[in-house]
């Protein structure tokens, strides 16, 4: 078969659908075995999306005890997206994990912390230090904060200091020494945010989290 003047030899083309249609059911049972293993939950289904999606991306089921959603947090986040806000990460990871979602639907421009060219400064990792950076150049984005816990501590320094006003705060970096102050600063801010509690986290669970955000946004605004 020809499609645009390009020939696409017909085994091949059976072989990606097939792999195609592979994909999907394997996708399909595996979301099927979070379902019935997670139960009754509390979660909205905006909510419950997004946990299980997290517990796909990491087949960690501990998770579901650990997100937390602030209130109108999806509601600030889409329509956050929805306008186009810049959005910030920590690691350069978390910025390849989630743009091609967000290219394929809102576009919103996307800057990284550890890249950003900031002047050196000691008592800070480079993480910390960009995200404040670029958290003053744009206090109203949505951040995404996957790895650095420092980093997600400037950005509560910032905020309780009310230099800046995020969006959104997605916060899931793993730590053990005071990683909970920190969360827990978060939680008091009054922000709209999704965190993971305790010790626990990493650059998946917010690409997972973020992407899952930016495809239900997607259903409510996309087609507007």
């Amino acid at each position: 078969m020809t499609t645009h003047g390009n020939f696409i030899p017909e085994g091949l083309l059976s072989s990606l659908l097939n792999n195609f249609m592979e994909w999907h059911i394997t996708d399909a049972q595996s979301l099927s075995i979070i379902d019935q293993e997670i139960g009754e939950h509390s979660f909205s289904p905006a909510e419950y999306e997004i946990v299980r999606q997290v517990i796909y991306a990491t087949a960690d089921f501990e998770y579901k005890n650990l997100i937390r959603f602030s209130d109108q947090a999806l509601q600030a986040g889409a329509s956050a997206l929805a306008t186009r806000t810049t959005v910030v990460v920590d690691v350069p990871t978390l910025q390849a994990a989630i743009f091609p979602q967000i290219s394929d639907t809102f576009a919103n421009p996307i800057y990284c912390g550890v890249d950003a060219i900031t002047r050196p400064q000691k008592g800070k990792t480079q993480a910390a230090w960009g995200i404040e950076t670029l958290a003053k150049r744009y206090p109203e984005a949505i951040f995404v904060i996957g790895e650095s816990q420092t980093a997600l501590a400037a950005l509560v320094d910032l905020i309780e200091m009310e230099d800046v006003k995020p969006a959104l705060v997605i916060g899931s970096p793993a730590g053990f020494i005071d990683a909970d102050v920190t969360k827990s600063r978060l939680h008091d801010s009054l922000i709209p945010h999704i965190r993971v509690d305790g010790r626990k986290g990493n650059a998946i669970a917010a690409a997972a989290i973020f992407n899952s955000l930016v495809n239900l946004s997607w259903q409510a605004y996309g087609s507007k």
